[in-house]
């Protein structure tokens, strides 16, 4: 399976005998994808240690990718944080996903009959990405929004992903995610097993608190045509609200309706 095939799984210096392959844009990147929201004001010394660049060359991408708009200084911290231009970037992306548009009638609806959050995520390396959400589900004190993140293993959304993946490619995943990081690897091998016999015979995800334990959330992969990302659906509650009766019983019944619903509008089916 080729880097290409599998954006995202490959580690930069493995392609340093790629002569197509870019190492300064990809070390730009990783620059930009060492800020977070848990820490979006990071100094050349923090960005150096979380992507195992030399301080040197982080100086340089920090001073080009600020001038180009993509980081702003903060002169009094004397440190970094994202800019506009990384925000410019993102909405020609979700702008183009026809299906946010298709699929927000069907989530608004799953959310009032469920009283669940209903989430459009995909995958992004170990990680799955929110590209959209209906908040029906306030006692969730992790409301989601456009752009947040959730680990790829941990959550039903993202196990629904790996699992409705073609084989090759499901197996490419999941080897990234051994070496990516062995500790959550092995923290949720079991519940992964059980979720691949779950979604075998039932084809649906479940995580019961895996990611937080105060959420539970059912989730489904949806049909997309070839060259467009593979996207899943999740009804996630809060766990005092979400007995696992509940879900297998009322609400994923409702997500696979409007997964189906969704999937001929697209004219999957």
């Amino acid at each position: 399976m080729s880097a290409i095939a599998l954006p995202g799984l490959v580690d930069p210096h493995d392609l340093a005998d790629d002569r197509q392959f870019s190492m300064n844009l990809a070390r730009g990147m990783e620059v930009l994808r060492a800020f977070t929201a848990d820490t979006p004001v990071l100094g050349n010394r923090d960005i150096s240690d979380r992507t195992g660049l030399p301080k040197a060359t982080v100086s340089r991408l920090t001073y080009t990718l600020t001038l180009l708009g993509y980081l702003s200084r903060d002169m009094a911290l004397q440190k970094y944080r994202l800019g506009p231009g990384v925000l410019s970037l993102g909405h020609p992306l979700l702008a183009s996903m026809q299906v946010r548009q298709l699929a927000k009638p069907m989530m608004e609806t799953l959310a009032r009959k469920t009283g669940c959050t209903v989430n459009l995520g995909v995958r992004d390396r170990a990680s799955v990405v929110y590209v959209d959400s209906v908040r029906a589900d306030r006692a969730n004190s992790h409301l989601p929004d456009i752009g947040t993140t959730r680990p790829l293993l941990a959550s039903s959304i993202g196990r629904a992903l790996i699992l409705a993946s073609p084989p090759a490619e499901c197996t490419a995943i999941v080897n990234y995610l051994k070496v990516h990081d062995p500790g959550q690897f092995d923290a949720h091998r079991e519940a992964f097993e059980h979720n691949r016999k779950l979604f075998a015979s039932e084809g649906y995800c479940m995580a019961l608190g895996e990611w937080r334990k105060e959420i539970h959330a059912v989730a489904l992969p949806i049909g997309h045509r070839p060259g467009d990302p593979a996207l899943a659906m999740n009804c996630s509650l809060y766990s005092h609200r979400a007995a696992e009766d509940k879900l297998v019983r009322v609400v994923v019944p409702l997500l696979k309706d409007a997964v189906r619903e969704l999937e001929e509008a697209m004219r999957i089916r």
